[in-house]
């Protein structure tokens, strides 16, 4: 009883994701200090611990379910991997971000799928299972894809590591999901238990990770607060949009619309800050990225209040 009572609070914890994220950021103005502790490998381990939450929940069959319906899968991460470097890309030269931050948005647009696209979908009455395959298949894909594009598009002005872009990404993505689908695998019971605390966790994390790094900005951000903000909230419009536009003309279904729309629009936020933070030696390169986890959160819910009032199913 009390692990039920526990796990219906966990649950409701973390449905409010975007309540803490936007309270943390908001805290994080007025008292950086109780955030700005939460750095250098703590927020590497802190996104490591998150992404091992998400393998926790998946199975090897999980992977082998995106080849059952291979087309929307495909289609899914073609966009993520298109639609949203392109816009970041894009807005940063049509508003003319300095270059640190321009580099910033960049950099979180060329991320997989955030780890909260699969609540969002389920909020939205979207396909579910579409989403953890679209995740899954776009973070394993992001040890090649997220360096390869960032590097691509940055151009050769920014100075930065292929190489500790590609072992960032491998450490704190690929590593730890691996170990949460052995674990899920062969000690069942185990990732039970851990699964009714893991998502708490990761919220806890995330908005950790987000205020850590809005803190210790929070003067250079409130120079460009305008413009930064404007940047990031249409580079997620951006996703949210094609996504669905796009999916709708090549799929026709309503449900999987909704679903691509909000994995296209919701980045791995989290992954964004790390790369930034270890690979670039300008530290506002990261504050895109902490202002992009808050920005979609809020997007994303604010769609999945309004998807959830009518109900896709059947609609073609």
């Amino acid at each position: 009883m009390a692990i039920n009572k526990f796990q219906k609070i966990s649950e409701i914890g973390t449905l409010l994701f975007p309540v803490w994220v936007l309270t943390g950021s908001i805290l994080s103005f007025f008292y950086p200090e109780w955030f700005t502790w939460f750095t250098g490998p703590w927020i590497t381990y802190g996104l490591g611990v998150t992404m091992l939450g998400m393998g926790i929940t998946l199975l090897p069959q999980d992977f082998k379910d995106v080849f059952k319906t291979p087309i929307p899968v495909f289609a899914g991460v073609i966009l993520q991997y298109t639609v949203m470097p392109l816009s970041g890309w894009g807005i940063g030269i049509l508003l003319d971000l300095p270059a640190p931050l321009a580099t910033g948005l960049i950099v979180v647009s060329c991320c997989p799928g955030g780890v909260a696209s699969n609540v969002i979908t389920y909020l939205a009455k979207g396909d579910l299972a579409l989403s953890v395959s679209m995740t899954a298949s776009s973070t394993i894909l992001s040890v090649f894809m997220t360096p390869m594009l960032t590097l691509l598009l940055i151009g050769q002005g920014v100075k930065a590591s292929a190489g500790g872009l590609f072992f960032d990404t491998f450490q704190v993505v690929i590593l730890p999901v691996a170990l949460g689908v052995l674990l899920n695998s062969y000690l069942p019971k185990i990732s039970k238990k851990i699964q009714t605390v893991s998502p708490l966790v990761a919220v806890f994390l995330i908005t950790m990770i987000v205020s850590s790094i809005l803190g210790a900005g929070r003067e250079k951000i409130l120079q460009s607060a305008g413009i930064l903000i404007l940047g990031v909230v249409s580079l997620h419009a951006s996703g949210f949009f094609f996504g669905y536009v796009l999916s709708w003309i090549l799929i026709r279904n309503r449900k999987t619309a909704r679903t691509i729309s909000i994995e296209v629009g919701m980045q791995n936020s989290g992954l964004g800050v790390v790369l930034s933070r270890n690979n670039f030696p300008d530290p506002l390169v990261a504050i895109p990225a902490a202002i992009s986890s808050l920005v979609h959160s809020l997007i994303g819910s604010l769609l999945a209040a309004f998807w959830r009032k009518s109900d896709p199913d059947g609609e073609k």
